[in-house]
């Protein structure tokens, strides 16, 4: 047989650890196995022909909300030029309904976690025996009992992407937008194999760890391990968790103090501060120990923070949202992410859908259209609101000059004000460049706002000069007191991002 386990990736610094987890668990049928991954921005025929090329026997196709429609066009092309070829499709977007996505021309579905299923099903059409399923329940899988993915992460990976890794399985909290919630019943993997695996990789060359664990905060003992190991290591890396905000013990707050700028990264899923919406989610929130646990990580470590908050929440309005934003900026000076409620299959978010009008778009990734609160002339706004803040905000390229937008505290109008300028004068939210959004805001201050042009351009050099080596537009040079010379640095200690929203 020849097998190939693929999937697309959102970009390509991405890696799947999926696939690895796959193929690492087809024990006799490795050898006739291998991994092709490819991107959404890939051509679909480019992908399909160097698919077609391999003429697998078998074809496993990992299917993510990003993915979900491209993998429809590619099966169905798959089918019509090798129609022998059996087609088994697993991950999120199939392992749970109802399906918006057309999997008809798939042969097998793979439900649940894939490890053992896959193997099983394989050596069942390696051995002629038929399934009378097309769709396959799979159990959850022992930690401890299945082959971990790492040795598959080749050099390439490791010199030019994103290493997956994760010490635990599944959530306690029931937060009704999110799939994790389903399996309530967090499973660790063993640590001290866990541990081993990453010495491994660290041998080859890894220094970039993005753990997928949702709750890396929880087991209190294997965090402390993890960031030890981290923290006994003398060269550059990044590691990335997701922590859950309330929890913060002293063990782990004095770990977190010892990270040198540029090592660590923590998400900080906040998604709400409204208590009544946060109850109706079945999202558990203690604002005093968010405010207490945000404030250490702000003043006493040096950890890249970003924080969560989700827009259409059944029941949140916009006056919720901005006194959410405004609160938050409050807090911390950190990235502040905002996402679009999307309704995933398997979520219990449609219990909300009558009371509070809930409205999604039936096309991956199925984000809310309006709800009782917000129209849908009011999201479309607030989706190019979010799109802006990432621009201006989260990216850290205007770090204090994004603050005279809202000199007056109020973080939420402020941005919204300049928010909707900008889409009437530039009728878009992508192909922005860094150089035509700087000259947006300089427009904006002195003409709108009436800041003076020595003042805007001086604040906006500046904030380009945090990174080495940028240009500084002439239009800038014509109004500033002071222009500096241009840096240039042999070697950089923090990643893009993170530099530049390092303090001055």
């Amino acid at each position: 047989m020849n097998i190939i386990l693929t999937t697309l990736n959102a970009r390509y610094t991405h890696t799947s650890i999926a696939l690895r987890y796959l193929f690492a668990n087809l024990h006799e049928f490795k050898e006739n196995a291998s991994i092709q991954e490819y991107t959404i921005n890939d051509n679909i025929h480019e992908i399909a022909e160097k698919i077609i090329k391999s003429n697998p026997s078998i074809l496993g196709i990992g299917v993510y909300i990003w993915n979900s429609l491209i993998v429809s066009e590619l099966i169905n092309i798959i089918k019509k030029i090798l129609p022998n070829t059996i087609i088994i499709l697993g991950g999120p977007e199939v392992s749970y309904e109802p399906y918006r996505v057309d999997f008809s021309a798939a042969d097998y579905i793979i439900k649940g976690e894939g490890e053992e299923s896959l193997y099983y099903l394989i050596k069942d059409i390696f051995n002629g025996k038929k399934r009378d399923k097309s769709i396959i329940e799979s159990k959850y899988v022992e930690l401890d009992s299945i082959v971990l993915p790492y040795e598959y992460y080749n050099d390439h990976d490791i010199s030019n992407r994103i290493i997956y890794v994760e010490a635990s399985r599944g959530c306690p909290f029931r937060c009704e937008f999110c799939l994790s919630s389903i399996d309530k019943k967090v499973r660790d993997f063993p640590i001290e194999t866990l541990l081993g695996q990453f010495e491994l990789l660290w041998e080859k060359g890894a220094r970039n760890f993005k753990f997928i664990d949702r709750t890396f905060n929880l087991n209190i003992n294997k965090s402390i391990k993890i960031l030890n190991y981290f923290l006994g290591k003398n060269d550059d890396y990044l590691i990335h968790f997701e922590v859950i905000p309330e929890h913060f013990p002293q063990e782990i707050r004095d770990k977190i103090k010892k990270f040198k700028p540029g090592t660590i990264q923590l998400e900080v899923g906040i998604q709400t501060l409204n208590p009544e919406i946060a109850e109706r989610i079945n999202r558990p929130m203690n604002f005093n120990k968010i405010k207490d646990n945000l404030e250490f990580l702000e003043n006493e470590t040096k950890a890249h923070l970003h924080v969560d908050l989700i827009i259409g929440l059944p029941g949140e309005s916009i006056m919720s949202f901005s006194k959410n934003l405004n609160t938050l900026g409050l807090i911390t000076n950190c990235e502040i992410q905002l996402g679009v409620l999307k309704k995933l299959s398997g979520t219990t978010l449609c219990r909300h859908d009558i009371d509070f009008e809930m409205i999604y778009s039936d096309i991956p990734p199925y984000e809310i259209l309006s709800n009782s609160e917000i129209s849908y002339l009011e999201m479309q706004e607030l989706k190019r609101f979010t799109r802006y803040w990432d621009l201006c905000y989260n990216s850290g390229n205007f770090k204090d000059t994004i603050k005279y937008l809202w000199m007056d505290g109020d973080i939420y109008n402020g941005f919204n004000n300049f928010s909707l300028w900008l889409y009437k004068v530039s009728s878009s939210t992508h192909n922005i460049s860094l150089n035509r959004l700087t000259e947006y805001l300089y427009e904006y201050l002195t003409s709108v706002i009436n800041i003076s042009k020595n003042e805007v351009s001086d604040i906006l050099i500046r904030d380009l000069t945090r990174v080495d080596g940028r240009k500084i537009p002439l239009f800038l040079k014509e109004n500033a007191t002071f222009v500096p010379q241009i840096k240039f640095s042999e070697k950089k200690t923090l990643g893009k991002r993170q530099e530049r929203h390092k303090d001055s």
